[in-house]
């Protein structure tokens, strides 16, 4: 099939990759217009403009994909299907209406779990011991689309939501080019998805990811996690902001008042609403990451100072 690629971020590469792989005729790539990124904010191609770049691929980058002027181009292309992988903004009937087999989307939940902008770091949030991927087909609705088929896949213990995105997007690379294949043969199927079990999964914000000293070490050990890499956990500490790494809960601790510090020769403990947990990785502001523990000794931290 010819097809047009919608996605933005890196989690978009493994899916081009196997579609590249594949027998389908990858003809452009839609994705986010540039944007400042990096420290020196400078303006940037996102992830899967760079890809389709670097392979004379055709850029689309509209401001809203309902601007006519994008329609027209993506009338002229004449794709069969567009597959999505993260695209980053809604996408009007007007655009849906236009390949012969609609848009087709990978997203990471199992349907119609999680529907939204953050489904990984919400399943890491709310504690899911298994989430997934599936490939439905894209409509006016939040995520709201008829399924083709779906993936399964077990949340570590002490998986981050880069880790388990990672794993989706691996995975969902070839549940994604199985059902444009299906698709093109006339095999494929898609199921309504049920009135039960629906959940929401809204962007995590900065305001989202500071941690909350006095919920209990597992809640905040699934906070950190799931805000990493982005947008990043944080806490404060002499009135400055700090980021924070993944941190190990350490039920064999004596407690300690919700966010005061115990500062050991070879780790740092911050206490919760229940057990300390150990930190791991330390941002502290204009610096780079760090172990604990030699966090601790730049800044010379004495047990008892305050987090948050």
């Amino acid at each position: 099939m010819r097809l047009v690629f919608a996605g933005t971020p890196e989690v978009g590469i493994p899916p081009l990759d196997a579609i590249a792989a594949s027998g389908h005729d990858l003809v452009a790539v839609v994705t986010r217009p540039d944007a400042p990124a990096g420290r020196g904010r400078h303006t940037a191609r996102s992830p899967v403009g760079a890809w389709a770049d670097a392979r004379g691929i055709e850029v689309l980058t509209p401001v809203r994909p309902k601007e006519q002027s994008f329609l027209d181009r993506l009338a002229e292309i004449a794709p069969d299907c567009v597959p999505v992988v993260a695209y980053g903004a809604l996408v009007p009937p007007s655009a849906l209406d236009i390949p012969r087999y609609g848009w087709i989307n990978l997203h990471f939940s199992l349907l119609p779990a999680w529907r939204g902008a953050a489904p990984v770091q919400q399943a890491i949030l709310h504690g899911d011991e298994v989430t997934g991927a599936s490939v439905f087909q894209l409509e006016a609705g939040l995520d709201t689309g008829p399924v083709f088929g779906t993936l399964v896949e077990k949340v570590g213990a002490r998986d981050t939501s880069g880790d388990l995105l990672a794993r989706l997007a691996a995975a969902g690379a070839g549940l994604l080019v199985a059902v444009l294949d299906a698709i093109e043969a006339g095999t494929a199927r898609a199921v309504p998805q049920p009135a039960d079990g629906v959940s929401l999964a809204p962007k995590i914000t900065v305001e989202d990811a500071e941690v909350r000293w006095r919920d209990p070490a597992f809640a905040v050990d699934r906070r950190i996690r799931a805000c990493t890499p982005a947008p990043g956990a944080w806490t404060t500490l002499r009135g400055e902001r700090v980021k924070l790494g993944p941190v190990l809960p350490a039920p064999d601790a004596a407690r300690l008042p919700a966010g005061e510090l115990q500062v050991d020769r070879h780790r740092v403990l911050a206490g919760t609403g229940t057990d300390p947990v150990v930190l791991g990785e330390v941002r502290a502001a204009g610096k780079k990451p760090m172990p604990a523990p030699d966090w601790a000794r730049g800044a010379r931290l004495a047990s008892g100072e305050q987090l948050g």
